[in-house]
């Protein structure tokens, strides 16, 4: 049996992370949340990473034949020997914690500490009955690789198209379908409650109070039998670790094992925040409308990055995004009221610059005030407080008097700008045009992308193989700098000339 694993980090103790149901090492690190988090944890470790067999990058088992749990515990110890570890704290995650506890009394010495995020003794009692496990596998043999089991783990990402893409991709890249059934029936024959009192490692317990997936009472069976453990229960539905509020985690997590609060260099910064939505002009059917609304929110996720801003996430219809300065959060929004008309949708904006927390998503004053301004702007239009105008000052931007906004947040009306059109704006403002040198195949494969074909229908349209429709989007992708199909059908929609793109 081969394990894939990483260490990350240079800290001066061991974090050995065992996941949950399913991992794949290289779409870890493509996941804000989940990237956000493996930095934090490695930024005071020697964070130790692996896929459980039968997940992402490591080998897979027989599903006629599945290992123990005790077989599978002992797969952290070969992955700690193969990254040279003696000794190490344990963060077990969900499906990973039974798996951690067990290894924890198994091998003491080895054991530095314990960390359990939603994890639980006993499958069938905390997580789902006989009857709900069916249903669920049923879910996975028949739809896996679509995303179908985001409700089961994190409902609270289910209007996040961006997250629902990579967890279809999550779910494909990490198992099979057979393997992601076999998998369930593994963890439903999980039970190590006759092995809690035997466990001599300090714990740390953690646990949403709402947790979708497993019940609260989990954790406090686990803080009862564990000699001297702690419990921290936290806001949140979601299940995953590396869902919801991702540093409080990690602060938890941190002072645990270093026994110093975890401080951040600055706790508060000054930022630029735009507030973006789209909305729908032309009465448009409702999947049209999905298709158009998935692809804008692709190219806002593309052009902040380009930008130089950070997605700061969803509040709503209302898609934030935070900058170093309000020039580049201007200028994003003028390529994204272009993208927008291109892709045939109706954008308003609002910008504001304000204190922030350096953490988590935008909240406060500064956030409500951004917010307001785009529920406040027309189509098309970019609103903005003053002081974005008086520190953009220099940078070449115009801006045009919009007179004062009566804000809830405020005691008395905010004087407020307008952005002028993108042809007053500097030239370097605007999205620099690259050249671009598709094939005449791969012309006709983007129109088609374009269109919402599958490969499957490109394949059977152009007369072609799938094998060979993926190696053309491939291409695409890697000539356009883009992400995914939804960017490239944007892109082709901006491009669209007579004769296509």
């Amino acid at each position: 049996m081969r394990f894939a694993y990483q260490v990350v980090g240079q800290g001066s103790f061991d974090l050995v992370f065992v996941p949950g149901f399913i991992s794949n090492l290289d779409l870890h690190w493509e996941d804000e949340g989940y990237s956000r988090l493996l930095k934090r944890l490695s930024a005071f470790s020697r964070l130790i990473l692996f896929d459980k067999r039968g997940t992402g990058l490591s080998d897979r088992v027989d599903s006629h034949h599945l290992p123990s749990l005790e077989a599978r515990m002992d797969d952290v110890r070969a992955v700690m020997d193969a990254a040279g570890s003696g000794r190490a704290a344990l963060l077990g995650a969900s499906e990973g914690a039974p798996m951690a506890m067990l290894f924890a009394a198994t091998y003491p010495e080895r054991t530095r500490a314990l960390v359990l995020h939603g994890g639980y003794a006993h499958f069938h009692k905390w997580v789902m009955p006989p009857e709900r496990l069916e249903t669920f596998i049923e879910t996975a043999e028949t739809s896996w690789g679509t995303g179908a089991t985001l409700p089961n783990f994190a409902p609270g990402r289910l209007d996040d198209a961006h997250f629902i893409q990579w967890w279809a991709r999550f779910e494909r890249l990490s198992a099979s379908p057979t393997a992601a059934a076999a998998l369930a029936r593994m963890d439903a024959g999980i039970d190590v409650r006759s092995i809690l009192r035997t466990i001599g490692a300090p714990t740390l317990l953690i646990h949403r109070r709402n947790d979708v997936r497993v019940d609260p009472e989990a954790s406090r069976f686990l803080a009862r039998k564990i000699q001297g453990a702690r419990l921290v229960e936290i806001p949140g539905r979601d299940h995953p670790v590396w869902t919801g509020d991702v540093d409080r985690v990690a602060d938890l997590i941190e002072e645990f094992l270093t026994g110093q609060p975890a401080v951040a260099d600055t706790e508060r910064v000054l930022a630029a925040l735009l507030a973006t939505r789209i909305y729908d002009t032309a009465k448009l059917g409702d999947r049209m409308w999905r298709e158009r609304s998935q692809r804008f929110h692709e190219t806002w996720r593309l052009l902040v990055g380009r930008h130089g801003g950070r997605v700061a996430g969803m509040h709503g219809e209302l898609m934030i995004a935070r900058f170093d300065g309000p020039a580049r959060a201007i200028r994003c929004a003028a390529a994204l009221r272009e993208a927008a008309q291109q892709i045939g949708v109706a954008s308003a904006q609002g910008a504001h610059v304000g204190e922030i927390e350096l953490r988590g998503q935008p909240v406060g004053l500064t956030a409500r005030v951004t917010m307001q301004l785009a529920t406040h702007a027309g189509r098309g239009d970019i609103i903005a407080s003053r002081l974005v105008a008086e520190l953009a000052v220099g940078s070449g931007l115009h801006f045009v008097d919009a007179g004062r906004v009566s804000l809830d947040e405020l005691g008395e009306p905010l004087p407020v700008v307008q952005a002028t059109s993108e042809q007053h704006l500097e030239p370097a403002c605007r999205p620099k045009a690259r050249p671009v040198e598709l094939t005449a195949r791969e012309s006709e494969v983007v129109s088609l992308i374009a269109d919402g074909k599958s490969n499957a229908a490109i394949a059977a349209e152009l007369k072609l193989s799938e094998h060979t429709v993926k190696r053309h989007v491939a291409n695409i992708l890697l000539k356009l700098d883009l992400p995914s199909r939804a960017a490239a059908a944007a892109f082709s929609a901006r491009h669209a000339g007579p004769d296509g793109p």
